[in-house]
């Protein structure tokens, strides 16, 4: 019964960036990619989530559907 690492790890890492970080991080970004860039990111990112969600949501339909069919299959003995 060994602990996973990252369930360990996670929420020190959560508990180290304050409010001072997260802004210094906005702020480099922000000058890598310029106020232009961002947006075209953003978009991006949502799109490649919202087809993760569907993809996701399909696969369980499809799990879930062939449970059903396994369910009310005749019995063949």
């Amino acid at each position: 019964m060994t602990p996973n690492i990252l369930n360990m790890i996670q929420p020190v890492l959560l508990g180290m960036l304050g409010t001072n970080e997260i802004i210094i991080i906005l702020v480099i970004v922000l000058l890598l990619f310029g106020g232009k860039k961002i947006p075209e990111l953003m978009r991006g990112l949502g799109k490649g989530v919202r087809e993760f969600n569907d993809a996701k949501s399909n696969v369980k339909k499809e799990i879930e559907d062939s449970a059903s069919d396994i369910k009310n299959a005749p019995n063949t003995k």
